[in-house]
Parts: structure tokens; sequence; C-alpha cells
């Protein structure tokens, strides 16, 4: 893994008999046979743990380990000892020792010890990164990241935001398209106007029209005054229709000659009422193959899709998933006044290896089931809901002698198209064209439920 570790024997042959076994590991450590040494060495550079012997001539492992923990209290300490009592074990953990191994050293034993300490140390470091960066990143409009694929939707948000096209916007559910529509109206020249937002799949199809366009008294039995739609109250602000392709098919039809004449028309009612509202919309559908399959009309289609803009799904996202759940937290300890202001490194790397089927929306909902029931300040694995704390890697192993770790056909494939799809960004025709397969069979193997389901 490329790790820096100082190891600390003051028995030389001893010293190189571990140096040795753990080049093998993997692991690159530099020998001092002297504790004062090591601790100048440790002042002077970056290294992912300490490795030390109890008893040494002058200064102690205990009193190193101390005096390193004082020092460098981000760098953990392993500890070897020829005494496998109690009181020696107290000591260590009282000096602050991440782990102790005891002698004679067996392999596997100070192999497991030294990876865990280094990707403790390596998870800690890249948790104080992202705080830091967290406080310094000045989001758009609650945009919260610092990713490729997130900077690219900001970038894009900042150059549609001043006009008045109409926009698309792309994504599976949970990613945030509501929070990117927001942002479009909160940086452009109508952020003191009304932003409202509708969701199409919400409203049954029969009271659609009536939301939309508004009403005359009359019309229909609960009709007693008129009424107007959410085009006309969003004035000169934005109109944003959510799940656009959960829309009926008969209220398609009325909704494009609405966007091409500017008009809407009461239902009940003749006159034609016109709007100057934005239209932004947002859907989790491929709108290509609804159209293709005929479930939305192409002329709508082409109508809305002036400029698209896709919301990347939160698992192509890396260091993202730790900078939102450090941002909920807050929020979330800021509503309840709960105490609970930091999460181990430990739980942040369960964080980082979930897959996020529920994308922003499940790792909120997660963050605030973790600090109901955080006992302490900080969040730990046992505060997780149990999908993620009990998720296994989506890694796939193919040569391994483990039954137990390899996974059937179906599975692998599923696996891969995941696989393709995170590397294309989340986009899916580019998916479908690296997998050899039309997008309307991609969409049947991202639908096909997992193993677990």
């Amino acid at each position: 893994m490329n790790s820096r570790v100082l190891l600390v024997e003051d028995d030389r042959d001893e010293g190189e008999l571990l140096q040795g076994l753990l080049a093998r590991r993997g692991h690159g450590a530099v020998l001092f046979d002297r504790p004062e040494a090591a601790l100048a060495a440790l002042a002077e550079g970056e290294w992912d743990a300490v490795i030390t012997d109890v008893r040494m001539a002058g200064l102690s492992g205990i009193e190193l380990c101390a005096q390193v923990r004082a020092a460098h209290p981000e760098v953990p300490v392993v500890m070897i000892t020829g005494q496998a009592d109690v009181e020696t074990a107290v000591a260590a953990l009282r000096a602050g020792a991440w782990d102790f191994v005891t002698k004679p050293i067996n392999a596997d034993a100070i192999e497991l010890a030294v990876t865990r300490a280094v990707e403790h140390r390596r998870t800690r470091g890249e948790v104080r990164r992202l705080r830091q960066a967290l406080a310094a990143v000045r989001p758009v409009a609650g945009i919260v990241g610092d990713s490729a694929p997130i900077r690219a939707v900001s970038e894009l948000v900042n150059r549609v935001a001043d006009g008045d096209a109409m926009v698309l916007i792309t994504g599976e559910s949970g990613t945030g398209k509501e929070l990117v529509a927001r942002a479009i109206h909160d940086l452009g020249p109508r952020k003191a106007e009304p932003f409202v937002a509708v969701n199409c799949g919400a409203v049954p199809a029969n009271l659609l029209e009536s939301e939309l366009f508004g009403h005359v008294k009359g019309a229909f039995t609960d009709a007693r005054r008129d009424r107007p739609g959410l085009f006309v109250q969003a004035g000169a602000g934005t109109i944003f229709l959510d799940e656009l392709g959960e829309m009926p098919a008969e209220m398609q039809v009325k909704l494009l000659r609405v966007l091409q004449e500017r008009t809407v028309r009461p239902v009940g009612g003749d006159d034609e009422l016109p709007f100057v509202a934005r239209v932004v919309c947002a859907t989790n559908r491929d709108l290509e193959t609804e159209v293709e399959e005929g479930r939305f009309r192409q002329d709508l289609y082409y109508r809305v899709n002036v400029v698209t803009l896709e919301v990347p799904p939160l698992r192509t996202r890396g260091s993202d998933v730790l900078l939102l759940a450090h941002h909920f937290l807050k929020r979330i300890g800021e509503r309840t006044g709960k105490a609970v202001t930091s999460i181990s490194p430990e739980a942040a790397r369960k964080l980082l290896d979930y897959d996020w089927p529920g994308n922003v929306r499940e790792l909120e909902n997660g963050i605030e089931r973790a600090v109901a029931l955080a006992q302490v300040s900080e969040i730990g694995v046992d505060d997780l809901p149990a999908k993620i704390r009990d998720h296994q890697s989506a890694r796939l192993v193919i040569t391994g002698d483990d039954p137990a770790e390899l996974v059937t056909m179906a599975e692998m494939e599923r696996r891969y198209v995941r696989r393709v799809l995170e590397a294309c960004g989340g986009n899916k025709t580019q998916a479908a064209k690296v997998l050899g397969m039309d997008r309307r069979s991609l969409y049947r193997r991202l639908e096909e439920p997992g193993p677990d389901a």
C-alpha cells in the first residue's frame, strides 16, 4: 500500500528482520535503533505509522508512544511487547497506543495491525482535509461538493443562470435536481421573484391541469372562485416542473401548446392569460428512450430540452460523500441541538465504500439517523443504518480461491455495468456505447434487482 512507517527497535538484528517482513507485505519501514533519533525524524517528515518495541535502553516504548501522541496525535503507534500481561497492555493504551502485538511476532498479525493503523491515519487525514475544504468552499446556492462532476454542474449553472433558455435537469432520484433548479433561479436576474415548484408525478392527472393553468369559478364542483395556476403565480420568477417524464400524455399536448404560445387557458375559461416565468424542468427518466417507446412526445422533448444539465449520482462523486455528510451533520446538529460534531474514520470509510442507490437524499437520511442514535459526540460505525454498515465492496473477485468471495455471472454483469456507468460520469448514452448496447438495454440492466433485493 506504499506506506511510510517509522520502526524503532534497539536490537538491530530483530529490527532488520521486522523491516524485511514489512517490506514483503508492502510497507516501507525505516529502521531506527535509538528512540531519540526516531522522534527527530518524525518531526521532519510525514509518516503513516510508528512501530516500536516496548523494552529499549534509555527511552522506553511506552514513553516514546506518549511523546509521539503528544507531538503528533494523528500518527498511530503500534507497540511490540514480549510480555503479554494486562499491566503492559494498560500502560500501552494509556500512552495512546493504537494497537500492540506480542512476541514472537506473527507475520499476519503485524501486517494486520500496521495496515489498520495506516488506513486509520489516512482516513483521518482525509476527513480533516475535507472539513477544511467544507469550511473554505462557497457552495452555489446549497450545492455542496468539490468533485469534477459537481464542479461541471456548478459551472453550467453559472453559465445558464443569466439567460431565459429552458433547462432540462436530468439525474437519478435523490441527486438534488431541485437544488440545481433553485441555484439557476437564485443566481439569475429573477432571484427576487417567486420560485414555484410542482412535482408532475405527485399531482393526480385530473387535477394537474387546474394546478398548472388555473380554473375559473364553476369549472367543476369545488371551483367556488377563480384561481390562477402556477404558471401565472410564478410571475416573473421561475416555474420548476419536476418529474416531467411522469406527466400524462394528454397533459403533454397541453403543456406543449402553453410553452409554444407563452399563454395559459384556465380550466373552464375562454381567455388566454400570458405568463412571463422562466420554465425549468427535471426528470429521472431517459426521455430519449421514452420518446422512442412512445411514452413521451418528441415535439415536447425538443421544446424543453434547450439546455440539458445532468446531475451526477453520488457514487460517482468520490470524497463529496464526506463533504456532504459533514454538511448535513452540522445542519442537523444546529436544528436538533444535539452535540454530534464528527464522524469516526471507520464510519467515514463505510460511507465512502457504500454505493448510495438513493443518492444525496439517502445520505442525508442516514446521517440524521446516525445523529439520533449517537451516544457520544462522534458518529461511529454502529450508528449507521445496517445496509451501510454491512455493505460489502462491489469489487470483482475473479481469481480468488474462496468460493464465498465469488459471485454469479448475473451479479458480475450488474456490477460491471454500474462500474462502466460510474467511469462515464453517469452519462448513460456514453456508457451504453462502451458496453455495446442500446440505452433501453442499459436501463433494463440498471433496473434489475440485485441479489439482496
